[in-house]
């Protein structure tokens, strides 16, 4: 998710009935919820951390709400932390709204308006978070990590092996899918080095024409070819002192491989038209998205050159790889999206999040940067039936599948097979594990639990609970 852990709510209520009604009512809309008879048990479960929001009533024995408000905002104040009242409790809400009470809840109300309210401060309180995390790594003096945002394992070892590579000589392969970053990745291991203040000079090998990539890449002396009326110095040349980074370099002609191979190998390049021997000083990063090995063997690709290349390598997990990261990826550019058009970020639910981590993104970052786009200018507001993965197409199907099978049974019969089939498929996917089952199916964990009792559905993990 967005990498600090469920969302959930702490509710405050001395009162069982009330409490354990509204309990019922928040998990029904599929929110986690710890329940606290008093304030005092609350505060020990708080933190700067905690990606929760406080629901508490205001009259409580010993501490009461607007205590509890004051200790709560003491540990962070930043905490979003809704009051209940009564009707004679409203002059004193407003104070406590001044003393930094997230907002008020007037008796008698409907679980729908609390949850709407609980919703908008899980939104805040999410962004919070995330500012949080994104200065702390200003701090740290890790910018890295604002260009390779993300917190699973996959992607902070890679930040980690920039950083270790950054300040060495060693030429560099980057792997990964169409849209991961890899011309990123190739800036992360320039800007962290001692290369930093010369030039990083990017070719995108399967744009340049083949014709004129030579002398793109070594340059030429006047009158080296017809229409060559002056000097031109070459791409190669031009990031002396820097990084050479040769983005889609399995498309580079292969009669041009040999010669960029004895200018790696050699470090010494001559102009066309010239026998001048020009040393050069630079870092060769090379990026693909296709098995260079494959293609050497093919003879798509030199072999030789494919091993001058592959001295270290530097392999980017795609997002479906660390679904985990792209909710706090998403919300990385869409406040990218927010400064370039100068637009307020939509109001997030958790559901558009756990829609964000279902999807593979085959197009990875620079597809989920369109989105966030969109998201920003108000052209799109979630998945329709045909993107959204958070349902398993096996899933929906089976699903469709067993109603049909129902034929001539009534409806009720019919939709009780269909929601069978479709956690049944669910639970498979997960290979039994509860917890991706109900954050797939946007339910609470109860809520799961109850269904999978009632439509005896067999659940090992449920049974062991």
């Amino acid at each position: 998710m967005t990498g600090f852990g469920e969302p959930s709510v702490h509710l405050v209520d001395d009162d069982d009935d009330v409490r354990d009604a509204l309990c019922q009512g928040l998990e029904l809309e599929g929110m986690p919820v710890e329940l606290h008879e008093d304030g005092s048990t609350l505060l020990s479960r708080i933190s700067h951390e905690t990606y929760a929001v406080v629901v508490s009533d205001i009259r409580m024995p010993g501490l009461d709400g607007l205590d509890l408000l004051k200790a709560a905002l003491a540990i962070d104040p930043t905490l979003p932390v809704i009051l209940i009242t009564g009707h004679g409790d409203v002059q004193m809400a407003v104070d406590a709204m001044r003393a930094g009470a997230y907002d008020f809840i007037e008796k008698p109300f409907s679980v729908s308006r609390l949850h709407a309210v609980v919703e908008r401060a899980l939104e805040k309180r999410r962004l919070v978070l995330e500012n949080r995390i994104l200065r702390s790594t200003l701090d740290d003096g890790d910018e890295l990590a604002l260009r390779l945002v993300g917190r699973t394992p996959g992607i902070q070892r890679l930040r980690q092996q920039i950083h270790a590579l950054a300040d060495t000589d060693v030429d560099v392969l980057v792997l990964g899918e169409t849209g991961t970053g890899k011309e990123v990745v190739a800036r992360g291991l320039h800007e962290c080095g001692s290369r930093a203040k010369k030039n990083f000079v990017a070719i995108n090998c399967a744009a340049l024409p083949a014709d004129i990539i030579e002398s793109e890449l070594f340059g030429h002396e006047p009158g080296a070819f017809t229409g060559a009326a002056k000097l031109r110095i070459g791409k190669l040349e031009h990031a002396d002192g820097g990084t050479i980074f040769l983005d889609e370099i399995e498309s580079m002609p292969l009669d041009l491989q040999a010669k960029l191979l004895r200018a790696i190998e050699t470090r010494v390049i001559e102009r066309l038209g010239s026998n001048r021997p020009i040393p050069l000083d630079v870092r060769f990063v090379a990026a693909t998205k296709t098995d260079l090995a494959e293609a050497g063997r093919t003879g798509r690709f030199r072999s030789d050159l494919y091993y001058r290349l592959n001295v270290v390598t530097l392999t980017i997990p795609p997002l479906r790889d660390r679904r985990e990261d792209v909710p706090l990826l998403f919300f990385h550019l869409a406040r990218e999206a927010r400064a370039r058009f100068r637009r307020e970020i939509p109001a997030v639910d958790h559901g558009l999040e756990m829609q964000l981590m279902r999807r593979d993104w085959p197009g990875n970052v620079r597809e989920l940067r369109n989105y966030a786009d969109r998201f920003v200018l108000g052209m799109w507001s979630g998945f329709d039936d045909g993107e959204a993965s958070g349902m398993s197409s096996g899933g929906a199907a089976a699903g469709l599948r067993a109603a049909a099978g129902a034929e001539g049974g009534s409806l009720a019969d019919r939709l009780t097979a269909y929601e069978r089939a479709v956690i049944e498929a669910e639970l498979a996917r997960n290979g039994g594990a509860l917890r991706p089952t109900y954050e797939a199916l946007q339910i609470s964990r109860k809520g799961l639990y109850d269904k999978i009792r009632r439509l005896g559905i067999e659940s090992r993990e449920a049974l062991e609970d």
